[in-house]
C-alpha cells in the first residue's frame, strides 16, 4: 500500500506516488484491456472522491490510447438539495475540463424493495443503454480495490460460491470498465489532495443503517486489526482468483450448453440422465447456467434451488416439479424442462387453408394445403410419416379448428384398431408434460381429424378413390 503522506517530487515537479499510481492505472488497463485506439469513454462520476479521481486520472492517460472522454452523472433524487448539489458540482467539473456532459435523472419514489439495489440496477440499465446508443464504447466506473475488498466479504458473508466471489469485474461483456479495481480508497484520496482536488461527500457514505457501510466502517477494520493487517489485499486476490476461475468455467459451460440445451419456445431442455452423470462442479454451473437462460438473465439461482433440481434430476424415473424465482424446472421421462411459470394459454384458432397457421406458445407452425387426386402421387400411402398427413376434404364435416388438446380428447389415428385417449397416446410416445397444453390438434365440425405426430383420423384419412386431398404438415418455427 502506498503512503498516504507527504509525496516527494520526481523531476519535472511530479510527484513520485501520483506517477507510481499513474502506471499502476496503466498496468491495470492494459492486463484487462480496457480500451482500444480511439474509444469514446463515458466516465460515470457521481461527485464522489473515487469517480472524480478516475475523471482526472484517465484526462491524464487518454493520449496514450487516443480516447474521447465525456461525463455521466446519475441523479437519484434520495437525498434533495444534496443530490441537486451533486448534480451541479458535476456539471461545474465537465464545464471547466471542457468535457460533455450528460445528465440522467432517476425517480425511484415508488420503488418497492431494496432501494439501494433498486438505485444500482437503474444506474446500470442506463449505462448499458448510453453503450447501446452508440454514444460511447466503454463506461467508466470509479470502484477501487478498497470496494473488490468490501463486495468479496459481503457475498462471503451471504453464502457466495466462487461465482458470486468474483464479485466486480475489471470489465464486463457489455462494455463496464472499472481502471481503479487495483488501487486502494487511501491512495485516491492523497491523489486529490496533492493536486488540490476538491469532492463531494455523500453523507449516507457514513451511516451505519447500510450493510456495506457496517463492513466498511466495523467489520474490515475490526478483522485487519485483529486478523490480518492486509486483509483487504487478501480479499481482492480472492476476487482475482475467483475471476480467473469463472472465466474457465464459462468457457467450459458454454461448451456442455452447447452439446445438452436444446431451446424451445422460450425454455431449456436437457437430459437428466446427462446432468445426473457429470461431475458435481459441472453440474451446478450448468443448471445455474439454466435457470439464467430462461430467466432472461433475472436470475441464476441460489444454492437451494441448484440442489433441488440436481435432486430432480438425480430421481431414476418418473415425473416432478420445483419452483424457482420466476420460472419452473419440471421432470418428465428423462427430460428436465427449465421454463417461464407462465400458465399455458389455451387458444382456438381458424386455420388458413391454404395456407401456414402459427400454433400459440410453441415453435411450431401448421400447414394446410388443397390438393386434386392428381397431385397426391406426392404421398402415395396417403399415410402421416410424420411430416405430412392427408385427409379427403370430402368427408370433413364442417369448419376447421385448429386448438390445443383438452383432457378427456380421444380419436383413432390411421393404422390404429380402436380409439384412444390422446393422453394415453403421449404416455405411449413418451411425450413430455410440458409439450402436451399446447399440442395441436385440427378438428372439424364434429371431431379430432388430426393430432401432432400421431396423424389423421381413420375415418377420413385419404385414400386411393379421394377426389380432393387436404395436406396436413408440421413447419418449424425459429
Amino acid at each position: 500500500m502506498l503512503s498516504c503522506g507527504r509525496w516527494r517530487e520526481a523531476p519535472g515537479g511530479r510527484p513520485y506516488n501520483e506517477i507510481i499510481l499513474l502506471e499502476r492505472v496503466v498496468q491495470t488497463i492494459e492486463r484487462h484491456r480496457m480500451f482500444a485506439a480511439g474509444d469514446r469513454v463515458a466516465v460515470a462520476v457521481s461527485g464522489g472522491a473515487d469517480s472524480v479521481c478516475l475523471l482526472h486520472v484517465l484526462l491524464d492517460l487518454a493520449p496514450r490510447w487516443d480516447l474521447a472522454l465525456s461525463v455521466l452523472h446519475v441523479n437519484h433524487n434520495l437525498r434533495g438539495e444534496e443530490s441537486r448539489g451533486d448534480a451541479a458540482f458535476v456539471g461545474a467539473l465537465a464545464a471547466k475540463l471542457g468535457l460533455p456532459l450528460t445528465l440522467h435523472d432517476l425517480d425511484l419514489s415508488a420503488t418497492p424493495g431494496n432501494l439501494e439495489q433498486s438505485a444500482r440496477n437503474a444506474r446500470l440499465a442506463f449505462f448499458h443503454d448510453h453503450l447501446a446508443s452508440g454514444l460511447a464504447t466503454r463506461v467508466a466506473l470509479g470502484h477501487t480495490r478498497s470496494d473488490q475488498a468490501e463486495t468479496v466479504l459481503f457475498r462471503f458473508l451471504r453464502g457466495s460460491g466462487a461465482t458470486g466471489l468474483a464479485a466486480i469485474r475489471p470489465v464486463t461483456p457489455r462494455g463496464i470498465v472499472r481502471p481503479l479495481i487495483e488501487i486502494d480508497r487511501p491512495e485516491i484520496l492523497a491523489f486529490l489532495r496533492d493536486r488540490g482536488i476538491p469532492w463531494r461527500e455523500d453523507a449516507t457514505n457514513a451511516t451505519l443503517d447500510f450493510a456495506r457501510n457496517r463492513i466498511r466502517h466495523q467489520l474490515l477494520p475490526q478483522l485487519a486489526r485483529e486478523w490480518n493487517p492486509a486483509l483487504a489485499e487478501t480479499l481482492a486476490h480472492t476476487a482475482d482468483l475467483s475471476l480467473a476461475e469463472e472465466a474457465y468455467w464459462q468457457a467450459e459451460i458454454d461448451r456442455l450448453a452447447g452439446l445438452h440445451f436444446t431451446r424451445r419456445a422460450g425454455a431449456i431442455l436437457m437430459s437428466a440422465a446427462t446432468l445426473a452423470a457429470l461431475p458435481l462442479a459441472a453440474a451446478r454451473r450448468l443448471v445455474r447456467h439454466a435457470i439464467y437462460l430462461a430467466s432472461d438473465g433475472h436470475t441464476s439461482g441460489d444454492f437451494r434451488h441448484i440442489a433441488r433440481v440436481l435432486e430432480l434430476a438425480a430421481r431414476p424415473q418418473g415425473t416432478g416439479r420445483t419452483q424457482l424465482p420466476g420460472i419452473e424446472v419440471r421432470r418428465s421421462f428423462d427430460w428436465l424442462c427449465f421454463a417461464s411459470a407462465a400458465p399455458a394459454v389455451a387458444y382456438s384458432v381458424r386455420p388458413a387453408v391454404p395456407g401456414i397457421t402459427l400454433v400459440p406458445g410453441t415453435d411450431l407452425a401448421i400447414s394446410l394445403e388443397l390438393l386434386e387426386n392428381s397431385e397426391t402421387t406426392r404421398f402415395p400411402d396417403n399415410v402421416y410419416n410424420g411430416e405430412v398427413g392427408c385427409l379427403d376434404w370430402n368427408r370433413l364435416s364442417g369448419p376447421l379448428e385448429l386448438r390445443n388438446w383438452r383432457p378427456g380428447d380421444q380419436y383413432q389415428p390411421v393404422g390404429i384398431p380402436t380409439a384412444k385417449k390422446i393422453k394415453t397416446l403421449f404416455q405411449q410416445a413418451r411425450i413430455p408434460v410440458w409439450e402436451r397444453a399446447q399440442w395441436p390438434v385440427l378438428t372439424d365440425a364434429e371431431s379430432i381429424v388430426w393430432a401432432r405426430r400421431f396423424g389423421t383420423a381413420a375415418a377420413v384419412t385419404a385414400g386411393i378413390g379421394s377426389s380432393r386431398v387436404l395436406a396436413v404438415g408440421e413447419v418449424e418455427v425459429r
